[in-house]
């Protein structure tokens, strides 16, 4: 496939985009705000989105599932509690800004806040092209130092490459699916990241068990799913807790993703910050809402009452086998306590194992060659999210996710997002009126 070039005369954004989830939808507003009040020259940017439209977890966008976040934690009121793209300015523009204040609620349903997020994306969309598919990002030089970087795209339309140009990036490609090893998605194997979308698959289907594995919030919610919509069906969670456990989300332990814990993780030397990490990760990670929690036991216990018990819970326990077969999947479920086998057929496993955090240099090529790593592999990354690289670098790499070694646990969630992305259009804003680096001299030999 050959190379589209770009023309010289083409535009030079300041700024591009790879990936346009909420994020970059909250970078580009920021952009747009700030260019509607800058009284000199303006950031120019552009994004690129491989979905064909605005998309985030629509796989679990389950009818009665509400945010984990504050609605003040939307894309825009922490850095900016006047801006017209709050989630109080969309209520005001669905006519349903007093019904949610009757609602007496800080938490919206999460398909409402996704319509938030649409609704965004839609205020900006002349700033995005979706359908297109980062394939390379080359480094342009001159006089031996890249002043700015060619981005190449496919558009999913017509097959066509865009090559676009650009000083700075700003990576926000998100999560990936997550699965055991040796597991790959199929019919009969899923990921919750699809499941409203298998679930639909299957309305005229008379399933007998799904095995739902993972002991999380989404976890919780597909089991809690599965059992509602399908009454003929036994579900099986298979986790090795004894139960799910309760997020904490008390008022002091919320205090870690304040805006100004971002600064104190990424100064604390790396004994602290993994400390922290295992001090907090159930503020996040491997935990359920209470209200879920108590939703389910009391479907369990009704279920023994009146001897239908259709929800099993396989705690302290783990799936060892999976053979998929044309129409089963056949397990094998042991007890972490004795040991002890027991084959159990299932029509579909549900994998609720999370995901993993994209690697934002990847998508770089060459690019990647300039970036810093540390002695684990992972960026190194300033405090304001710009990748350390090579002096001969004088484009920055921005990264919103795959900073939680340096950033904290705020790195792939909502929390901060309205902050973060103000901090990098700062640092974007100081470079620029710092001007181009000049090329270090090297010494050299004879």
């Amino acid at each position: 496939m050959s190379r589209a070039v770009p023309d010289d005369t083409s535009p030079i954004h300041d700024l591009l985009g790879i990936g346009f989830g909420p994020s970059n939808v909250a970078m580009a507003i920021a952009l747009r705000e700030h260019n509607a009040g800058a009284g000199g020259q303006p950031v120019t940017a552009h994004f690129l989105e491989r979905q064909a439209r605005f998309g985030w977890h629509r796989g679990m966008l389950i009818d009665d599932a509400t945010m984990q976040v504050s609605f003040l934690k939307d894309l825009v009121t922490l850095r900016n509690p006047a801006s017209r793209y709050s989630f109080l300015c969309y209520l005001q523009s669905t006519g349903r800004l007093i019904d949610f204040v009757n609602h007496k609620s800080l938490f919206p349903l999460r398909i409402e806040f996704h319509d938030y997020f649409e609704w965004a994306a839609a205020q900006v969309a002349d700033q995005v092209s979706y359908g297109h598919e980062v394939l390379s990002v080359r480094p342009v030089q001159t006089e031996g130092v890249v002043r700015h970087l060619e981005v190449t795209s496919r558009s999913a339309a017509d097959g066509g490459l865009v090559v676009h140009r650009a000083r700075n990036l700003v990576v926000g490609t998100g999560l990936r699916p997550k699965l055991p090893e040796g597991i790959e998605r199929s019919e009969r194997i899923w990921h919750t990241s699809d499941l409203l979308t298998r679930v639909e698959g299957m309305a005229d289907a008379a399933p007998g068990r799904f095995v739902v594995v993972g002991a999380g919030q989404s976890a919780a919610e597909a089991v809690a799913l599965l059992h509602r919509r399908f009454p003929g069906a036994e579900v099986c969670a298979v986790f090795s807790r004894y139960g799910y456990s309760p997020a904490d989300d008390s008022a002091f332990a919320n205090q870690i993703f304040n805006p100004a814990a971002v600064d104190e993780y990424f100064t604390a030397p790396e004994e602290i910050k993994r400390k922290l990490m295992g001090y907090h990760g159930n503020t996040n990670y491997a935990v359920v809402d209470i209200e879920l929690i108590d939703d389910l036991y009391h479907r369990a216990y009704q279920e023994k009452v009146l001897g239908t018990e259709r929800l099993r819970m396989l705690n302290v326990s783990r799936l060892t086998e999976v053979i998929e077969t044309p129409d089963r999947i056949r397990t094998t479920v042991e007890s972490l306590v004795t040991g002890e086998r027991t084959p159990l057929d299932a029509d579909v496993v549900v994998y609720a194992t999370g995901y993993h955090q994209a690697d934002g240099l990847g998508l770089l090529g060459e690019v990647a060659d300039y970036c810093h790593r540390d002695d684990q592999g992972r960026p190194q990354v300033g405090r304001d999210y710009r990748v350390a690289a090579e002096p001969e670098l004088d484009c920055g790499i921005y990264l919103q996710g795959g900073t939680e070694h340096s950033h904290g646990i705020t790195s792939s969630l909502l929390s901060n997002t309205a902050i973060r992305v103000g901090e990098i259009l700062d640092s974007v804003l100081a470079h620029r009126a710092a001007g181009p680096a000049v090329r270090p001299l090297r010494a050299v030999a004879g």
